[in-house]
């Protein structure tokens, strides 16, 4: 295994102590050499990473391949593991930044040589961490290849891709200066597996960067702008139509456009269709690693910046990636309304591919696209993907990534980039296993919102979601109105949620404000919550370096997530197949969310008080069950901790203070 060489190689190093971590990262049983300061500790690096090698090495059968699928390497064939599955989304670049030198400012890579971004070897030295907290799956946003062209602050995104099948180097750790990247990351997901986590990655099939390296060998997978038209490239408004994924029948009125007719008028064959001799001389001389401005001189011609697949969408073009040519046709629907020899375009039609395709399939490209994930499944064993903009693939394309993956590995787990919980049944239909979902949006809108999320739509979701608090694109739960109290009851609730997969953004954990992205449910001025003198103010880490507040952790909040996925932990079997029932309450006015599982003489009552004022409730027993019961025993949950509660059979009260909530365990028989 790779971890086995990374491990031989760190214990054969020495250096002085000189390398700053958060002391919240320090598993219990570190024993090394170490000078402890208030919230930090300073190490020798090689015996730090070393010595968390060598513990987790410790855990590894012999002769089993950690290298394969969590699933393969246990002898599980189905993904209905991720029902009960505590997901932890880490952006590796941001979530494990820190100033090793402990002093002066951050650096991506500082005076001692010590990279200051995340690395994987960081990454594994996380593992116990993460452990403590009660997680078993690692999402990870992506780490491949990304590019810095077109950058939206000072650096690129992550999802603007520049080669899929590359990982980034800026993952690499100059302290594992023997190792490839790509080797980094493989002993990552080893020590993950040994661990016992799953590793989830972000697939993004549909966009690419605009300089991408698939372009010196496929220009014709990509879409073209003549350059003088760049400047003011934007979608074309639709007056009239609203805010709208647009519609069969509204595509005649769309072509009809005065705008839209000169937004095609944009558009050019690609650089190797106008000059074939021209573009070969180009491909076989140019610098590839920076060949796009030399294109454009060249040819004066660039890739049409991407923006949404909604008409009149409010949000800017997506300058920093562009659209994949799924088909080498115009959408079927849309043909008779253009000329049939007008240049391959954008509009929101195309975007929309999985309503409007074309006929004839860009069957390269799509072989290429399928071939991604099982790449990363035999090279590093990854255990699952969040499709990003899977629900705009054409149907047979999504279905093709799917089985190329399963034939791989059965319980290989695929969550949707689906934020409608209405189409919970679509994405089930379409081979999901779980999808985004909008807790996040609809559960800190208290009361009205979260009591119907958590009361009408989760209950009868028809494929698990990711309960959510705030994900990687939304604002932080602590940032929130009444940020304080929401931090602990929205996550007391997304644990014990019908249908959930209990989902924590890195950093949620440690009180963090800043939002890594405005992507969802966010304004500008949501970049701007830390205070002007901090060293990160009005950064974003999707575009900007920023390391989490490490030293300055919200400890009350760290403490009651450790404890609550423990809890969650107790009751797992009874929340994924257990039976659900609403709790019968003697009064009810819309602000007391409420579950219940019960199963086997065992059962879980959850209440939570949605109002900024006090009060109390009693749940009767024998309604909430549907059944007579004789209870045998009943104690309750709180945030301090476990009270123990006088037996009845009939009712139960809870006083719950303002935006406070209780869990009650009831052992019964049936009567």
């Amino acid at each position: 295994m790779v971890i086995e060489e990374v491990y031989k190689y760190l214990s054969g190093k020495k250096n002085r102590l000189s390398y700053a971590i958060p002391k919240k990262w320090v598993a219990p049983w570190f024993s090394g050499r170490k000078k402890e300061y208030e919230n930090m500790i300073i190490v020798d690096p090689y015996e730090y990473y070393s010595t968390i090698l060598e513990k987790i090495l410790k855990g590894a059968r012999e002769y089993v391949d950690y290298s394969e699928s969590y699933a393969k390497i246990h002898g599980i064939e189905n993904p209905n593991w991720i029902r009960t599955a505590h997901v932890y989304a880490m952006f590796i670049r941001t979530t494990l930044s820190y100033n090793h030198k402990g002093f002066g400012r951050f650096e991506e890579v500082d005076i001692f040589g010590y990279r200051e971004s995340g690395t994987f070897l960081k990454a594994i030295g996380f593992l116990p961490y993460l452990k403590m907290l009660g997680v078993d799956a690692i999402y990870l946003l992506p780490v491949s290849k990304y590019s810095d062209l077109f950058k939206k602050g000072e650096i690129g995104s992550p999802y603007a891709v520049k080669d899929p099948l590359k990982i980034d180097d800026r993952y690499h750790d100059p302290i594992l200066e023997d190792f490839s990247v790509e080797e980094e990351f493989k002993a990552f997901v080893e020590a993950a597996h040994i661990m016992g986590f799953r590793v989830l990655l972000d697939f993004i099939p549909r966009t690419t960067a605009r300089d991408s390296d698939l372009i010196l060998e496929h220009p014709d997978w990509f879409y073209w702008i003549d350059i003088e038209e760049l400047s003011d490239f934007t979608p074309p408004r639709v007056p009239g139509l609203g805010f709208k994924v647009p519609s069969e029948e509204d595509l005649e009125y769309i072509y009809s456009l005065e705008d839209v007719r000169k937004h095609l008028k944009k558009f050019r064959k690609n650089p190797k269709e106008m000059n074939p001799q021209k573009w070969e001389n180009f491909v076989k001389n140019v610098n590839k690693s920076n060949f796009l401005s030399e294109l454009v001189k060249e040819f004066g011609v660039i890739t049409a910046p991407g923006f949404s697949d909604w008409i009149n969408d409010p949000q800017p073009t997506w300058d920093d990636v562009t659209f994949l040519r799924l088909f080498l046709d115009h959408p079927k629907a849309s043909k008779k309304f253009v000329d049939e020899d007008l240049p391959p375009y954008v509009l929101f039609d195309v975007i929309k591919a999985s309503l409007f395709p074309g006929e004839r399939e860009n069957e390269s490209l799509w072989r290429y696209i399928s071939s991604i994930i099982p790449y990363y499944q035999k090279e590093f064993g990854i255990d699952g993907v969040r499709l990003d903009m899977g629900h705009a693939l054409p149907g047979k394309l999504e279905k093709m990534i799917m089985n190329k993956a399963r034939e791989i590995d059965p319980a290989f787990v695929f969550i949707a980039e689906e934020l409608d919980i209405s189409r919970a049944k679509h994405s089930k239909e379409a081979g999901y296993d779980t999808i985004i979902g909008n807790s996040w949006w609809m559960m800190p809108r208290i009361p009205g919102k979260a009591y119907e999320f958590y009361q009408v739509i989760a209950p009868e979701m028809e494929l698990p979601y990711l309960a959510s608090s705030e994900t990687p694109d939304t604002p932080r739960i602590k940032a929130r109105e009444y940020g304080d109290k929401l931090k602990k009851l929205i996550p007391f609730l997304m644990a014990f949620a019908p249908n959930g997969v209990l989902f924590t953004n890195s950093g949620q954990e440690i009180g963090e404000v800043q939002p890594l992205n405005l992507g969802l449910d966010n304004t500008d001025e949501g970049k701007t919550v830390l205070p002007p003198s901090d060293e990160f103010y009005a950064k974003l880490g999707f575009f900007d370096h920023y390391a989490f507040h490490w030293n300055e952790i919200d400890e009350e909040v760290f403490s009651f997530l450790r404890t609550l996925s423990m809890v969650r932990g107790m009751y797992i079997d009874l929340i994924t197949e257990g039976e659900y029932r609403p709790v019968w309450l003697d009064w009810q006015d819309g602000k007391t969310a409420n579950a219940s599982y019960w199963g086997n003489g065992r059962a879980v009552i959850i209440v939570a008080n949605l109002d900024t004022h006090p009060r109390s409730v009693k749940i009767h027993l024998q309604n909430t069950k549907g059944g007579e019961i004789k209870i045998e025993r009943m104690r309750v949950w709180r945030e301090k901790g476990w009270e123990k509660m006088e037996n009845s059979n009939e009712w139960v009260k809870i006083f719950m203070e303002d935006f406070g909530f209780a869990l009650v365990e009831i052992l019964f028989k049936e009567v």
